[in-house]
């Protein structure tokens, strides 16, 4: 199995920005797609942007022109450049990764990284 580790979370004011990251480790043989979710209080997990090994992204239409998705895939580490920040961004931040270990698929998990958009 693979373990995620996202960090880069903080309180931001409005128009801030802010750089998510996600280091995937454990026997990784290969990661096909990558992605941030994020839950704000009370709602579900919703989709913020994905992208897959060969670099196609997708995003959320309310993250679309201020948010980028990047990954290094040598490092198997996933970023979030998130720009032009608003208070409706606010929310825990999860990473997904799908991919391959010796033993087989996997589908993980990062823990949340908390970011607060408020002046």
């Amino acid at each position: 199995q693979a373990q995620l580790v996202a960090s880069g979370g903080g309180l931001v004011q409005p128009g801030g920005s802010l750089r998510l990251s996600c280091a995937a480790s454990g026997s990784i043989s290969s990661i096909d797609v990558m992605g941030w979710y994020r839950q704000a209080p009370g709602k579900q997990r919703d989709l913020v942007a994905t992208i897959t090994s060969g670099g196609t992204t997708d995003y959320a239409d309310s993250v679309k022109g201020r948010f980028t998705i990047s990954r290094d895939n040598a490092k198997n580490t996933l970023y979030l450049q998130m720009n032009s920040l608003k208070p409706e961004d606010t929310a825990v931040y999860f990473c997904k990764a799908d991919g391959r270990t010796l033993l087989g698929h996997f589908v993980s998990w990062g823990q949340g990284t908390q970011v607060t958009v408020s002046s």
